[in-house]
């Protein structure tokens, strides 16, 4: 976090090697590192718009969901 409180980075993943083998197991993820804000996605990066942290997670949380009811 910055002096104000704000997150400056951040890396949310759901990792299961069994899943995915390649992009180090990451099933669902967010993160701003390599200088750019991005999804990963069964092994599939892509950037994406940042809004704000709240907001990754609430897309973080929504894949991970729609990932599971796929998995049932």
């Amino acid at each position: 976090m910055d002096e104000l409180g704000r997150v400056v980075r951040y890396n949310l993943a759901y990792i299961n090697h069994a899943i995915v083998s390649g992009d180090h197991g990451r099933v669902v993820g967010y993160d701003n590192a390599h200088g750019y804000h991005h999804r990963h996605y069964m092994g599939v990066v892509e950037p994406i718009e940042f809004v704000s942290f709240e907001d990754i997670e609430v897309r973080f949380e929504a894949d991970w969901l729609v990932f599971r009811r796929k998995q049932r």
